[in-house]
């Protein structure tokens, strides 16, 4: 992730939130907590990156139920 970026600054801080929640995030605790860390992006961008996160990183994202981000790592097998 290139951290540098607007993006890559919002999926580096979805992919630490979640590493802080197992269970994992609803969506809107997810936009919720990175608009808290990053008030001044605009609210579309964060709503973009957040909808495109399992695609962007299915290796390192998934979600177990509708609305529901959790890190694979955590997966309940």
């Amino acid at each position: 992730m290139n951290t540098k970026t607007i993006t890559g600054q919002i999926y580096t801080k979805a992919i630490e939130l979640l590493n802080k929640y197992p269970e994992g995030l609803h969506w809107s605790e997810l936009i919720s907590q990175i608009k808290k860390e990053y008030p001044t992006f605009h609210p579309k961008t964060v709503n973009g990156c957040v909808w495109k996160l399992v695609e962007k990183y299915p290796n390192e994202v998934y979600k177990p139920e509708k609305g529901l981000f959790r890190l694979m790592k955590y997966e309940v097998k």
